[in-house]
């Protein structure tokens, strides 16, 4: 499992933010997003994966930044949540729908 951060530039971000942030939080088990267009995903799937699936939205003055990352990181002003894709069990129609660490799971993410 692999970290990624993921960042995008849209010239019509309305369009297209929310299609971007359901394969985004698609691609692995995990991720946060500290700025609006800006994220981090661990997946197992290797970048060219990622990007193949996010490229068919993406125009020609769009750009993308898909690059696997190590664990360090400095944030200033904003902060660092990460939360875990459901299971199996919640296929269908909310999958955009996360749940949170509880208790010791949370200080240890």
């Amino acid at each position: 499992m692999r970290t990624f951060l993921i960042s995008y530039d849209l010239a019509n971000p309305n369009a297209k933010k929310s299609a971007l942030a359901e394969i985004i939080m698609g691609s692995g088990e995990r991720w946060a997003r500290p700025l609006e267009q800006t994220w981090y995903v661990e997946s197992s799937e290797t970048a060219e994966d990622i990007e193949a699936k996010m490229s068919w939205l993406l125009g020609d003055e769009d750009g993308l930044l898909v690059q696997a990352i190590g664990q360090g990181s400095v944030l200033t002003n904003t902060s660092l949540r990460w939360f875990r894709r459901r299971g199996a069990e919640a296929s269908g129609a909310h999958q955009n729908v996360v749940t949170f660490p509880a208790g010791d799971e949370a200080l240890a993410a």
